[in-house]
């Protein structure tokens, strides 16, 4: 236990995975806690009259041991968990709640922090102080300092049952996804299928221990599956099978849960004095209310669904052409789309992956910072890993000083969840003028390698890599002095831009040449290849743009309303989707049940931003095109105005010191084809 309790003595004070025990972590937390109360409580009782210094800022270091525990426990019950990890998280969810409660809770603390906050105006403080000051003001007043003490109690239970209910919300998400397999023992079944995806449900099915072949609900499998099985009826199967995930009437069944976290939510809201949980939530947000968030998505939706459905009348009268299909349904979605994509383009996803060997897209998303922010990468081996599949990297600047620690972890495994995160395992501060470097990782999903062939990506998988690479790089380049300010820690609708901004280089020529090589000639993507990449991103754009927005008005139907009214989650689904739907519903799927985004991640009344940052993205980007997209001096501002700046300041001040205006929404729309 005592490694979890004390300053690493690892290189580069990393995580020493290796020495750490489950049996651990339970003590760990209970000391750790114990040790933050203790900081707290010296700058509660401090008999000095409160200062920036002495309160602000004191709270602001505090808690650092309980903090790098908890980003490590919770990045590995996300990455590597078990049976026992998620006991463990159950029982210490409550603890660390309750303990984030007992300081929010805190009415001598408020006294000091409201005391300094009163004299704001003659403190003198620099943009990033005032921002804090304002930061940890509000920490209390929106999370019930301001109370009755009856009031103050329900909203402890409140949230303890609301930790511990995320936190079973997404269990039962992952054990549906891990208890289903397709298992194929008639090779005619597999018709359609890449030789790739093929041979890697050959393998899963011999890892255990069977015949033929097994498809699963991971992405890897789920994806390629759907896309290209000729076969109809399983398509059918296995898209069934993942739409009714914590749907089924079992132990693992998410309906009463995702109603009880909707109904605490919109109480914990009313406690505090707001009129339902998205006017709390937007508050914080660039976004500000629902009601700009619901013309925001209306706005979008008006332009883009006479697109969408051309697109879908489009595609029914291909399949219809094609195959006989008067009616399509989801399963058929990502088939025909994929086969009329190859007939107007004349190329697939498979065309492509040859030129996308996963350590090549790396080495690519490497060049591209170093082009743009003067940063390398030296894969190191002496830093300790959680699993074997991961990489670990020193960053460093063109002085040869270390920027960050990097650690990728790029394909599923049992008791890994589905999907692709960037996270960190340490954040960035100066503390008694060091510098403090993140650690800071990404985790992905991504087609494993085989016997015959290394992890070939398809070209979403490369989108999806730069990606969460940009999220990284916002980890990596913060430069900021209070840790709770520092990287990725910005208001939820900025927090995107980073990330959707670098997938732009995907698309550009000049950046495909560095790393989009065939792995077995070494020959560059040909010309005509990238010009049908280009092509193809707004295929289709219209029927993507709908179905974003439609999960952006699903989670604002739950949040921005009352939810006492709601008593059967499918049929408000449903009415929640009306005016988005392309497809005929099928029955006896539910997507809320799943929606992990909203209901057990941090995008409740924020899955609008992905849109929101698509519009800041796009501008941005025009601005690079604008100028060359290797620009330094571009690349510069950027850098210097958002990646380094975390949450320093109010977004729209950083970014329009960076653009020189407000983002316009016809970079978007323009590129999406949609105008």
């Amino acid at each position: 236990m005592k490694i979890l309790t004390e300053t690493f003595t690892t290189k580069h004070n990393t995580a020493p995975f290796s020495q750490i025990k489950l049996e651990d972590y339970q003590a760990a937390f209970e000391e750790n806690i114990a040790k933050a109360r203790a900081e707290v409580d010296a700058i509660t009782n401090n008999p000095e009259t409160p200062t920036f210094e002495n309160t602000i800022e004191a709270l602001d270091f505090s808690g650092e041991a309980l903090d790098r525990l908890s980003s490590i426990f919770f990045n590995l019950n996300s990455a590597e968990t078990s049976d026992a990890m998620q006991k463990i998280a159950q029982d210490v969810s409550p603890l660390l709640t309750a303990f984030s409660n007992d300081i929010a809770l805190n009415e001598e603390l408020f006294k000091r922090v409201k005391a300094v906050y009163e004299q704001r105006d003659s403190l003198k403080l620099s943009p990033e102080q005032a921002t804090l000051l304002d930061k940890k003001f509000k920490s209390f007043s929106r999370n019930g300092a301001l109370l009755s003490n009856d009031k103050k109690s329900r909203l402890r239970e409140i949230d303890t049952e609301l930790a511990k209910l995320k936190l079973t919300y997404g269990e039962n998400v992952l054990a549906e996804t891990n208890n289903y397999q397709l298992h194929i023992n008639d090779e005619l079944q597999l018709k359609g299928l890449p030789e790739g995806t093929i041979e890697a449900a050959a393998s899963l099915a011999k890892s255990k221990n069977l015949e033929g072949w097994v498809f699963t609900l991971d992405y890897p499998s789920y994806i390629p599956f759907v896309t290209y099985a000729d076969n109809r009826e399983l398509r059918k199967e296995l898209a069934i099978a993942n739409g009714k995930k914590a749907f089924q009437s079992n132990e693992f069944d998410n309906q009463e849960i995702t109603l009880r976290i909707a109904k605490l939510r919109f109480e914990r809201a009313n406690l505090l004095g707001y009129k339902t949980h998205s006017d709390f939530v937007l508050e914080e947000r660039m976004a500000q209310t629902p009601e700009k968030v619901k013309s925001f998505l209306n706005d979008l939706l008006a332009k883009a669904k006479p697109a969408a459905q051309k697109e879908f009348a489009q595609l029914t009268a291909f399949a219809k052409e094609l195959d006989g299909i008067d009616q399509l349904e989801k399963w058929d979605g990502a088939y025909y789309s994929e086969k009329l994509k190859q007939k107007l383009f004349d190329f697939d996803d498979e065309k492509l992956k040859p030129y996308f060997k996963l350590e090549n897209v790396l080495n690519g998303a490497f060049t591209v910072a170093e082009k743009l922010f003067g940063i390398t990468f030296k894969e190191v081996f002496d830093i300790e890993k959680y699993h074997e599949d991961v990489q670990t990297f020193e960053v460093l600047d063109f002085e040869g000083k270390l920027v960050a620690i990097f650690y990728a972890d790029f394909f599923p495994r049992k008791g890994k969840r589905n999907g692709a995160w960037m996270t960190s395992f340490k954040p960035q501060y100066i503390k008694d003028g060091v510098n403090e470097r993140p650690h800071v990782s990404i985790v992905c999903n991504f087609t494993p390698p085989t016997d015959s062939k290394p992890s070939l990506l398809t070209f979403n998988e490369v989108t999806t890599l730069f990606h969460e690479f940009g999220h990284a790089l916002h980890g990596m380049l913060a430069n900021t002095t209070y840790p709770s300010l520092s990287g990725t820690s910005v208001y939820w609708d900025f927090v995107e831009l980073p990330s959707q901004v670098m997938e732009n280089w995907c698309y550009e020529p000049e950046a495909l040449a560095i790393f989009a090589k065939h792995y077995e000639t070494g020959e560059i993507i040909p010309q005509e290849f990238v010009n049908k990449i280009k092509e193809s991103a707004s295929f289709l754009e219209g029927m993507a743009t709908l179905r974003q927005l439609s999960f952006g008005i699903l989670d604002m139907a739950f949040h921005s309303n009352n939810p006492n009214t709601i008593t059967d989650v499918k049929a408000f689904e449903k009415t929640a989707f009306e005016g988005t739907n392309l497809y005929p519903d099928v029955e006896e799927n539910c997507m809320s049940v799943s929606f992990s985004h909203i209901f057990q991640g941090g995008y409740s009344s924020g899955y609008y931003s992905y849109k929101w940052a698509e519009v800041l993205d796009a501008d941005a980007f025009a601005y690079f095109q604008e100028k060359g997209i290797f620009n330094k001096e571009v690349a510069t501002k950027f850098k210097e105005n958002v990646l380094s700046k975390g949450g320093t300041e109010l977004p729209m001040k950083l970014y329009k010191r960076f653009r020189g205006q407000e983002p316009k929404p016809e970079a978007l729309l323009k590129r999406a084809g949609l105008i």
